[in-house]
C-alpha cells in the first residue's frame, strides 16, 4: 500500500500516526507540509475526499487559524490562507488509494488502510 503524510515531525500525533503507517507496512511519502505547503488546488482535493471542509481542517491552536475558523471567510479563502501560511493546517493529513483523513487521533488512519 502507497500512502502520502502531510506531517510535522515536531508534532506527536504525526509522528504517532507514521509509525502506524510504517508499522502497517505502508510505502509512506513523506511531506513536511511547513516546508513544502500544499497549493490550494491540492487542498482542495484532499478536504473533497475527506468529506470535510477548510474550515474543518483548520488548526484551532493556532491564532491565525482559530482567527479564520471565527470569521466569514468563505472556503476560497481559507484555502488561500492554508497554502500560504501552512502552520493552520491541522495534521496529520494522510491519503492512501483507499481515500483521506485527518489523523486525529492517530488510529483514524487505519480506516483508510
Amino acid at each position: 500500500m502507497i500512502a502520502t503524510i502531510y506531517h510535522n515531525p515536531r508534532c506527536g500525533t504525526s509522528r504517532k500516526t507514521l509509525a502506524l503507517l510504517e508499522e502497517a507496512g505502508a510505502t509512506v511519502t513523506v511531506i513536511e507540509y511547513l516546508k513544502r505547503p500544499p497549493t490550494v488546488a491540492d487542498l482542495s482535493r484532499l478536504y473533497a475526499r475527506a468529506g470535510l471542509t477548510p474550515r474543518d481542517g483548520l488548526r484551532l491552536s493556532e491564532p491565525d487559524g482559530k482567527r479564520l475558523a471565527d470569521s466569514e471567510a468563505d472556503d476560497a479563502a481559507i484555502l488561500e490562507a492554508m497554502a500560504i501560511n501552512p502552520i493552520i493546517i491541522q495534521r496529520p493529513l494522510v491519503e492512501t488509494d483507499k481515500g483521506v483523513v485527518l489523523a486525529r487521533p492517530p488510529e483514524a488512519v487505519r480506516t483508510i488502510l
